[in-house]
């Protein structure tokens, strides 16, 4: 049975513990504490890691876990010199009996990439920084295009696809999408619970697609009231691309 629980790190990231029958796999251990003291007690069985990408707080736990347990490392190619198993666009691998297919998803490094799992009754995306709940990853080392992209990507997948994203971002996001959207109740309603959720020691992730087109600004640059909104805040805008930039610029100052 397939079992996708977060482990806290650092302030405010999630590893992603994936566990079947036949094992469990950590996704982006930016920490080892907690995984290796679930390999110490037997509750786990860790047959591998995902890392999505090269950033310290999904990456600097991978050293002291081997240490305990030689896994294959799956990422993207990069310095992470710790990664044995390359990979890019359009790779498949099935690892604890799950299939899963590789997406790059440039913008917040260039050497993003996420894992997602096609089945039809249970779709979900581990997609690191990229898509966050209500919002999505800084622009780093790629371009807004690039990020715009990735997300466009993420966005054709099927709207049950779960979205199991590196940190617990949602309330930030969301008090953001509201001033985008202050006449939105139901974003308005969402942030509230998310607010409890948070003040109660409770994940606001997993999120779906279908939720995420209906609270997160950086998946509505179609949206006429949003373009608006833009517009009348930074000038003429002719494109979705510069609708999306004007968003990300107006978050990262927000």
């Amino acid at each position: 049975m397939l079992s996708i629980k977060p482990i806290k790190a650092f302030s405010d990231n999630y590893i992603w513990l994936i566990s079947t029958n036949e094992g469990s796999i950590v996704v982006d251990p930016g920490e080892a504490d907690q995984v290796l003291k679930l390999m110490s007690s037997n509750t786990i069985n860790l047959k591998a890691i995902f890392i999505t990408h090269h950033h310290y707080d999904h990456t600097n736990g991978i050293d002291e876990i081997l240490q305990k347990k030689k896994v294959n490392v799956y990422g993207p190619k990069n310095n992470i010199g710790s990664v044995n198993k390359r990979l890019i666009d359009g790779d498949r691998l099935n690892v604890i009996g799950i299939d899963f297919e590789i997406m790059e998803i440039p913008g917040h490094t260039l050497d993003h990439i996420a894992f997602v799992h096609k089945n039809s009754d249970a779709p979900f995306i581990l997609c690191g920084d990229t898509l966050f709940s209500g919002g999505c990853g800084r622009v780093f080392e790629g371009t807004f295009q690039q990020m715009y992209d990735s997300l466009n990507k993420i966005s054709k997948l099927p709207k049950d696809t779960q979205i199991f994203c590196g940190h617990e971002y949602t309330a930030s996001n969301l008090k953001f999408a509201c001033a985008v959207e202050p006449d939105n109740k139901y974003i308005r309603n969402i942030y509230d619970e998310v607010v409890e959720m948070n003040n109660n020691g409770i994940p606001s992730l997993p999120t779906n697609l279908e939720k995420e087109f209906k609270i997160n600004p950086f998946l509505k640059c179609t949206n006429e009231k949003i373009k608006d909104k833009i517009i009348d805040k930074f000038g003429n805008l002719n494109s979705e691309l510069e609708i999306f930039t004007a968003l990300r610029e107006w978050k990262d100052n927000f």
